[in-house]
């Protein structure tokens, strides 16, 4: 009866070492905080109606930018530990970590920053910046838009539930390779946790990608055909597309490995007639495309900001796009590189070797395209252009060292090397991460309503250049001197121990321009009034989304504009403003249906983990209910008649004048690291002379 109620459950699966008490502990505190400020300020109700259960992109697009800022923090301590590990482990000395301890952390680090930092941040961009760019009030499915979220939230929790139950995660390496994968070399429920974290998230990605995909295909303004399209949206869309034709692939390869692992089959396990290369060619067919699913945005989004700061039209939108176009049809012809080694024969690896080169070339068009456009231009340094001239620097080190991997003879030398690391990094923070932060910093205006500070985030910019350089080069070294990826231990004569020391500092200097990003978002709050943007066009803009106020309302347009050019905010500006002519708008109702059909998918997949059999069927019988109830739901939208429309564009607009009329904004230099420190200094003074907490 235990066993039918509780599964493999048991006293034993609860927290037993320092680490899972102190990680779930911590969980547990962060909750209640939240939980507690959330009751103090009376705002459960707000947090359910106005967010939690919100279809607006918008919306949805923030708390993407949350959890996977939440989660960027997460794998951060990760990466941290395990270059601590590797600093001080030599010779004797067996470091702070067990080996296998070591293992999941490696694992863990990967596995959150590829799926819960890097898509999270990507499908927040998309989410908050793509409709506005295409005219368009919504997404072709709000409810597919708020399912694929809470899909994604379900997925952080689970990869994050060896802290609460289990005490431990898979060990593997962060794509899990067969067998290592299997119950004979990892029997617990580590590779389980692995499997359902990414199979949720996975899901949730593929359903948001079909979304955007309808929605740029069918939801375009009037005159937007496909070759006026801004680059970002472009970028979005092939993304989307090669999300679409990549995630089924890794649906279906966890389902093998769940098979392997629930029900004892042998697609992956030699002893049973099964073959671990086909699970090494499944998910590198899907692995080496994520990384390219993530970097398109980015290069469109460059493209943006490069026209937008240089004060020049793009040189050779058509190059752009079309450049873009074959990188995302060649990233799916280029998986083999990885496993080189593996036996395949010398036809078959100058094919994928030389693909991988061609591969360099639309990249090298696009890259001399954006220099072209600085050219003779007009330069404003601002930060996110800052963030692109740092992404041309270190993407050009990952391209180069990707271009010597490619090469089977130097392939053969390399691989399972530091060097290797050290190119995928580059490639990762250089292309994704710092598109991130340029996308971010480029369209926080929009978003929030004023700009983020640039004085602080220039230091955390050259913070996180400097950290690169000290983490990642010395990575270089090390794989050209032999070093393997996931060592834990190693002798002094081998000279190592310098270069990992000289990878921890960088991590820590990457840690404190972390920090600098927080405080330069704190820092933009209190000077938000200073700060704000008043026109809604604080760069002077090419594209739709700056056409409306900053904030965007929550319909995006009053009146969905006509587009005559890729540039057609710049174009609208030159022509002048016409006054719009108010009529009804749809808009989707708030849903809690994606919220309750995530939860049971967490429910079923955390009893499959743990072979809770009644769970499971419970919680897929739920799944069913709710998309059956949602499906004959036809109460999904409400009309906001045109009176309505104007009242608030007018009431927004006399605000703008009010705020305008100040001759605030704008106004001084922006608050510098010293004057926060003094300003934090003062209200912990007062908080603490005057007894304010007693009035919280």
């Amino acid at each position: 009866m235990k066993e039918f109620l509780l599964g493999k459950l048991d006293w034993n699966a609860l927290p037993q070492d320092i680490f899972m008490i102190a990680g779930s502990l911590s969980f547990i505190v962060l909750g209640l905080f939240i939980a507690v400020v959330l009751t103090r300020l009376r705002r459960w109700k707000w947090l359910w109606n106005e967010w939690l259960t919100s279809v607006d992109p918008k919306k949805i697009g923030i708390m993407y930018f949350l959890a996977a800022g939440f989660m960027l923090i997460r794998g951060g301590v990760d990466a941290l530990m395990i270059w601590l590990q590797q600093a001080i482990s030599v010779d004797g000395s067996q470091g702070y970590l067990s080996a296998d301890h070591f293992q999941q952390i490696f694992t863990a680090h990967g596995n959150i920053m590829v799926f819960f930092v890097a898509m999270g941040f990507i499908f927040g961009l998309i989410n908050y910046i793509v409709p506005l760019q295409i005219g368009a009030r919504d997404l072709a499915s709000p409810f597919l838009n708020t399912l694929g979220f809470w899909l994604y939230i379900a997925g952080i929790i689970m990869v994050n539930m060896f802290f609460f139950f289990g005490s431990e995660y898979a060990a593997t390496g962060w794509l899990a390779i067969a067998p290592l994968s299997g119950t004979e070399f990892s029997p617990g429920v580590g590779v389980d946790y692995w499997i359902w974290s990414l199979q949720i998230s996975g899901i949730g990605t593929t359903l948001g990608a079909i979304n955007f995909i309808m929605t740029i295909l069918r939801m375009r303004a009037p005159g937007m055909t496909l070759w006026k399209m801004p680059l970002f949206t472009w970028g979005s869309l092939l993304s989307m597309l090669m999300a679409v034709t990549v995630f089924p692939l890794l649906t279906a390869t966890l389902f093998l490995m769940f098979m392997d692992r629930y029900f004892g089959t042998h697609f992956f396990t030699t002893s049973g007639g099964g073959d671990p290369m086909m699970y090494t060619n499944l998910i590198w067919m899907w692995g080496h495309p994520e990384v390219y699913i993530l970097v398109v945005p980015a290069y469109g989004l460059f493209a943006e900001i490069v026209s937008t700061f240089s004060r020049k039209r793009i040189a050779s939108y058509t190059a752009n796009v079309l450049g873009m176009m074959a990188v995302a049809a060649l990233a799916l012809s280029v998986w083999l590189h990885h496993f080189f080694t593996m036996g395949a024969s010398a036809n078959v690896m100058a094919f994928f070797g030389v693909m991988t080169v061609i591969i360099a070339v639309p990249t090298t068009v696009l890259v001399f395209s954006w220099i072209a456009t600085m050219y003779k231009g007009r330069i404003r340094f601002t930060t996110p252009m800052l963030w692109f001239l740092g992404f041309m620097g270190v993407f050009a080190l990952g391209g180069i060292s990707g271009v010597m991997l490619a090469f089977p003879p130097a392939n053969f030398q390399l691989h399972n090397s530091l060097f290797l690391v050290a190119h995928f990094h580059s490639n990762v923070i250089g292309g994704v991460l710092f598109g991130i932060f340029a996308g971010i910093a480029y369209w926080f205006p929009k978003i929030a309503g004023f700009r983020l500070n640039e004085r602080i985030g220039r230091y955390a910019f050259w913070c996180w250049i400097i950290g690169f350089c000290l983490s990642f080069i010395p990575m270089y070294i090390l794989g050209l001197m032999g070093a393997t990826r996931r060592l834990d231990n190693y002798a002094s004569e081998t000279g190592w121990q310098p270069f990992y020391i000289m990878m921890l500092i960088g991590g820590i200097v990457i840690m404190i321009a972390v920090a600098l990003q927080i405080v330069q978002i704190i820092a933009s709050i209190i000077e938000r009034k200073r700060l704000r943007d008043t026109t809604g066009d604080p760069w002077d803009g090419r594209s739709l989304e700056w056409s409306v106020p900053s904030p965007a309302p929550f319909y995006n347009f009053t009146v969905i504009p006509k587009v005559t050019s890729h540039d057609a905010f710049l174009d609208m500006k030159a022509e002048g403003l016409s006054k719009p002519a108010y009529e009804d708008i749809t808009m989707p109702k708030n849903t809690a249906a994606g919220i309750y059909i995530s939860a049971f998918a967490f429910l079923a997949a955390f009893a499959f983990v743990w072979h809770v059999v009644w769970l499971a069927a419970v919680s897929i019988i739920g799944i069913i209910v709710c998309v059956i109830a949602r499906t004959f739901n036809e109460h999904t939208e409400y009309t906001l008649t045109a009176a309505e429309v104007q009242k608030l564009d007018e009431a927004r607009m006399k605000k703008m004048q009010v705020e305008g009329a100040r001759g605030d904004a704008g106004s001084g230099e922006d608050m510098g690291l010293w004057k926060f420190v003094k300003i934090v200094l003062a209200g912990v003074v007062d908080i603490i002379r005057n007894r304010r907490w007693r009035t919280w």
